[in-house]
């Protein structure tokens, strides 16, 4: 059942990954509340019943944490879906989020309590420069029925329009204005030079939807008052959405918006994918040459891959740190191997290959670095079985979704892989997102 009026009051005691706190009903059920902090004793209406636990949502705060503060994110205030820990002092957040990754890892990782104290330093979820506010660089906003743009709600069908977001950086979004095609998005960056880009990109005609336009969930860095199944579904329809071919117009600045990580420029369209915190792509890089400079030595890589590797930012680090003898970046977005064309138009050491990893790696040179970083879906395992089998000296392993992180360590290790070091980072402030590198060496070892 969801959507009931049955009301709970119990305390929640530790964070659970998705943004909730977990707490017992009565029955001994665990019970997933969103918009509580653990240690609070909360009222909270469930929303989705299972076997063998229940989603409930906030209603009242009966002992609030002391780390409970006003909302920092206005548009989340009012029920948008991007700030879902805005009502939590950031470095809180920051050490839920750390709590959260050992549990993922010794649960779904298979790491036991003292492993994970080698591997993962004392800040086990690091801080980006920026702070907790104003570091996201680039942005979509939805364009509601008057043509106003703003975020989607968490868990319906609505758009939040008038509020900011806490994540932008205030220049993305000032005087945006209204009179946009209702139904459609605009994808706004801040370049490298701090310039605006913004890019109109009209409703999905009705015969590419389908007949109609899929309905708008929850959204997809929020939780869903209708359970996380839900949630998934909608992000995923949306996501569907997105990608059909749909009409483009400049708004202003140009179609394409100046990016760097080191000394390499890329230019990167405004609708495309480049990462949302103006300091993760230098600090993704440092992290993963010093990984893999640290488990190899200083002897120089040979054959490396960068798999589902956008735009090619490893590509360029394992390259210009690393002095890597040859980069194959295998990724399957058009636009984003354009930009890395461009980028890379004189160094014939970096080899560009559009498709799919899994289709694609079988006709790769053998490598002895692979650097991967996959989508939230994860590497799984048919592509961590290919790496296996290609059988490089180091592997290092990013991930935007850390329970599928941690399931993709642990089949690694099936493989005869083991890991030296994890990072995690805070590179989505006032959300319970994170990010995590890994590096991992052959072995014969299990864990």
């Amino acid at each position: 059942m969801t959507d009931t009026d049955i009301l709970l009051t119990l305390r929640v005691d530790r964070p659970a990954n998705g943004g909730t706190a977990v707490g017992r009903a009565d029955d001994g059920r665990a019970v997933f509340v969103r918009g509580a902090i653990p240690g609070e004793q909360v009222t909270a209406r469930i929303v989705e019943e299972k076997p063998r636990f229940l989603t409930a949502e906030t209603v009242d705060v009966l002992e609030p944490a002391p780390q409970r503060i006003d909302e920092l994110c206005a548009a989340a205030a009012h029920g948008a879906g991007c700030c879902d820990q805005s009502f939590i002092t950031p470095d809180h957040v920051r050490g839920l989020k750390a709590e959260v990754l050992r549990d993922v890892l010794g649960r779904i990782g298979g790491f036991d309590a003292a492993r994970l104290d080698r591997l993962l330093p004392g800040e086990a979820v690091r801080a980006l420069d920026g702070g907790a506010t104003g570091w996201r660089i680039l942005t979509r906003l939805a364009v509601d029925a008057d043509g106003r743009p703003g975020l989607h709600e968490r868990g319906g069908a609505g758009i939040v329009t008038g509020d900011p977001c806490a994540q932008n950086d205030p220049l993305m979004v000032a005087d945006l204005g209204d009179g946009y095609a209702p139904g459609g998005d605009l994808a706004i960056t801040l370049d490298d030079t701090g310039t605006r880009h913004i890019v109109e990109i009209g409703p999905v005609p009705a015969a590419a939807a389908g007949g109609g336009r899929p309905p708008r969930g929850g959204p997809e860095r929020g939780g869903s008052s209708r359970g996380r199944s839900r949630d998934r579904r909608a992000a995923q329809q949306r996501r569907r959405h997105r990608e059909a071919p749909r009409p483009q117009r400049v708004v202003a600045g140009a179609p394409t918006a100046g990016h760097r990580v080191g000394a390499r420029r890329w230019e990167i369209p405004v609708a495309g994918f480049w990462q949302g915190h103006r300091a993760a792509p230098d600090t993704y890089a440092a992290t993963v040459t010093d990984m893999v400079r640290s488990a190899l030595g200083d002897a120089a890589p040979g054959v490396c891959w960068d798999l589902y590797g956008g735009a090619g930012g490893f590509a360029a680090a394992l390259t210009d740190t690393l002095a890597a003898g040859s980069v194959h970046v295998v990724e399957s977005d058009p636009g984003a191997l354009e930009a890395a064309e461009h980028t890379f138009t004189t160094d014939t050491g970096i080899h560009l290959h559009r498709g799919e990893v899994a289709r694609l790696i079988a006709d790769l040179p053998a490598p002895q670095v692979v650097v991967l970083d996959p989508p939230r879906t994860g590497a799984g395992p048919a592509v961590i079985a290919q790496l296996a089998d290609a059988a490089p000296e180091v592997i290092a392993h990013v991930g935007c979704d850390v329970g599928r992180f941690a399931r993709d360590l642990g089949l690694y290790g099936r493989h005869g892989y083991t890991p030296q070091r994890i990072a995690g980072f805070d590179a989505f402030p006032l959300t319970h997102h994170l990010e995590a590198i890994a590096v991992l060496v052959r072995s014969t070892s299990r864990h």
